[in-house]
């Protein structure tokens, strides 16, 4: 096994241990009163934006995302798509859609 794959395993490592570091966090997050729930706009559904974050998932994007949050350059398109993902996983977890 040459280091570079080694590398790319363990940042998928890092990668999946940060994304559940986030749901957890969601899910923490309801306070005293208990969580509430958001509404999706525009006729979102659970579904549909789990589907758009498995397709943005897919394309790497995840990658990107841990890249803008260490302060690393990152091209234009790469920062509008760890933008969108952030804003869907906001909305997804403001849905509780993972509960």
């Amino acid at each position: 096994m040459t280091a570079r794959v080694r590398g790319g395993a363990f940042r998928l490592a890092l990668l999946g241990a940060a994304g559940t570091a986030v749901l957890v966090g969601g899910c923490a997050s309801g306070g005293t009163g208990g969580p509430t729930t958001k509404a999706l706009a525009n006729g979102e559904s659970c579904a549909s934006v789990k589907q758009q974050l498995n397709k943005l998932d897919a394309r790497g994007v995840p990658a990107s995302v841990q890249a803008q949050a260490a302060g690393k350059k990152i091209s234009a398109q790469q920062k509008a798509d760890a933008d969108l993902y952030n804003q869907l996983l906001n909305d997804y977890l403001g849905a509780r859609c993972h509960v």
